[in-house]
């Protein structure tokens, strides 16, 4: 992912926001330094930072990596690849809309690859499609199998990850949003 992408939406989310390093860094658990560093350009978060920033602000992923504004997506940010160095790589297919509270992603895991995702923010549900190969879903607690062409939904507000089996996986993510009043105040 180019860090001047991330710089300019958490910018722009804080700036809208009208809120310190300080208050941030207190709001998303993510260091002041950290924050200040991204802002900079000197460093490129981890999806897991992004979460943190993105549960602190009550927001979609999307609003930190997608386009520059919320409600208007140009054509770009579609089948965008976002790619988080050691962790995931992820294909914009719908930036998220407003309007639905939803966006989703194309996700690829190498065989055997897994990922664990902390608690997003209160009342987001995930939706699970696997296109290609076998893949567990860590939901409360305990993992859940699916091979292609099945699907499952699950609260997303709760730790919970992702692993593909021996030949890797394929599979849409879809989160929904129930809270969205930060939205108004960069939309």
């Amino acid at each position: 992912m180019a860090p001047d992408e991330i710089t300019l939406k958490l910018r722009d989310v804080r700036a809208a926001a009208g809120l310190s390093l300080s208050k941030v860094a207190e709001m998303t658990g993510v260091s002041k330094a950290m924050l200040g560093q991204i802002e900079r350009g000197e460093s490129s978060p981890t999806i897991a930072t992004l979460w943190k920033i993105a549960k602190g602000f009550q927001l979609p992923l999307g609003a930190l990596i997608g386009s520059e504004t919320l409600r208007e997506t140009p054509s770009s940010d579609v089948f965008r690849t976002v790619t988080f160095p050691g962790s995931l790589e992820v294909k914009i297919v719908f930036p998220f809309d407003p309007a639905l509270r939803a966006e989703t992603f194309h996700v690829d895991l190498a065989p055997n690859q897994s990922h664990e995702s902390a608690a997003h923010a209160t009342g987001v549900t995930e939706e699970v499609f696997v296109l290609h190969g076998s893949l567990e879903i860590l939901r409360d607690g305990e993992w859940v199998p699916l091979q292609a062409g099945q699907g499952l939904r699950f609260a997303a507000d709760l730790p919970h990850g992702y692993r593909a089996g021996d030949q890797g996986a394929a599979f849409l993510n879809m989160h929904h949003y129930a809270q969205l009043d930060a939205l108004a105040a960069i939309g």
